[in-house]
């Protein structure tokens, strides 16, 4: 009798039964096996950059500005490091044996001010592999916690586990100030989530090959490994890096001395302190001198101002007004705001301390009663003023709004 060489059914409990030259397969197995070779090998990319239109660094910031309002230093590092990995990457060899090396970014600024956004704007546009990670998980290997490895599975992941396209990827590291030295002084018991993850970036930051456990975690001896180069893999950081302005505070008052001191002390923005941050500053705060070294781009984000508050409500493509209004479009009510809404909105989020995330926040707390009512009362325009405004959010308690 006719049955299955894989898993032994009759041709009676299988669909169909397919007949090789020794043996048979039925549809249950053949599916199977697609699913297995679907995981195993992926849909596999080869990256070519012969065929991508190479976006100059003027263009890509003129795409960050459909979407990010301001940060315009900042726009221009990233859209430069981005371009200058894409030359890297298709640099041939050639007589003068001259090699372009990477060079690591490192994004300083307040809650709020848009260093995650910038990131998953460039994910948008670009050809090749791109993830954020968050470093509040990491540990030191042997320790409760992600392996510092595991930030190369996500891109793994995203490259459907291509490791010659991971090896020319993108990695953003998110919060990277919370692994920061918690003391001056060298602790007798050991900093595993501090200065020893720190410790563990550094050969991913400057480049070798390291074995990573393909789903990520704990690394254990039976699992298989993925030996990945992070030679070409551009690391851009970023970090609120909360208090660093008293330590470039203390650096400004102890460089002014002498005959032009009152005149410097004059140019210094007060309010604005994070414009003048250098690396010893980042060591200051806690950054071991290697990891500062293999940053060696330093820049800074600008504190959120009220211009470019109001404009992050209303410019952007995803800007926060469009999507409530959308949200309404989908129950077929039109959707407007006075005017004040938006300027009280705006204040509330300046009062708060919360950046970009506060209009969010102040937002929703507004719409909340709205969105519920609306789709069932049968109305077809709305519109949301001042007064409307200001009861609502009399009615909640702002203080959990409030930044300590």
């Amino acid at each position: 009798m006719d049955k299955c060489s894989f898993c032994g059914r009759t041709k009676k409990e299988v669909s169909i039964l397919i007949a090789g030259l020794e043996g048979h397969i039925c549809d249950h197995c053949i599916e199977q096996a697609h699913s297995i070779m679907n995981e195993e090998v992926g849909s596999r990319k080869n990256i070519s950059f012969d065929t991508i239109n190479l976006l100059k660094p003027a263009e890509i910031k003129n795409f960050l500005d459909q979407y990010v309002m301001g940060q315009d230093m900042a726009k221009k590092i990233i859209s430069v490091a981005v371009y200058n990995h894409y030359k890297r990457l298709m640099q041939k060899p050639d007589a003068d044996d001259v090699e372009i090396e990477k060079s690591n970014i490192i994004l300083v600024g307040e809650t709020g001010t848009g260093k995650t956004l910038l990131a998953r704007t460039v994910a948008k546009m670009l050809h090749v592999p791109f993830t954020i990670v968050d470093a509040t998980v990491l540990t030191e290997a042997g320790y409760v916690g992600e392996d510092i490895e595991s930030l190369l599975t996500r891109l793994l992941q995203n490259a459907d586990y291509d490791v010659k396209a991971a090896e020319k990827g993108i990695v953003f590291i998110d919060e990277i100030d919370k692994i920061a030295r918690k003391g001056d002084n060298p602790s007798i018991t050991r900093d595993v989530s501090g200065e020893g993850v720190q410790q563990g970036l550094l050969k991913l930051l400057e480049g070798s090959i390291v074995n990573v456990p393909p789903q990520g975690g704990r690394k254990h001896p039976e699992q298989k490994m993925i030996p990945v180069d992070t030679k070409n893999i551009l690391f851009i950081c970023g970090g609120a890096f909360e208090g660093i302005e008293k330590r470039i505070a203390q650096r400004l008052n102890t460089q002014v001395i002498g005959y032009g001191a009152s005149r410097k002390r004059e140019r210094i923005d007060k309010n604005n302190l994070l414009q003048y941050i250098a690396p010893q500053d980042l060591r200051a705060y806690g950054m071991i001198p290697e990891i500062v070294g293999r940053l060696p781009v330093l820049s800074h984000l600008d504190p959120l101002d009220r211009k470019t508050l109001r404009d992050i409500l209303t410019e952007p493509k995803n800007a926060i007004v469009k999507q409530y209004k959308k949200l309404f479009r989908m129950d077929n009510i039109d959707l407007t705001f006075g005017e004040g809404v938006l300027d009280f909105i705006v204040d509330k989020s300046i009062e708060y301390k919360l950046g970009a995330r506060g209009l969010r926040a102040i937002c929703e707390a507004i719409m909340l009663d709205a969105m519920f009512d609306a789709p069932s009362s049968g109305i077809q325009e709305l519109t949301i003023t001042t007064d409307y405004a200001i009861r609502k959010l009399e009615r909640i308690d702002m203080k959990v709004l409030k930044a300590s």
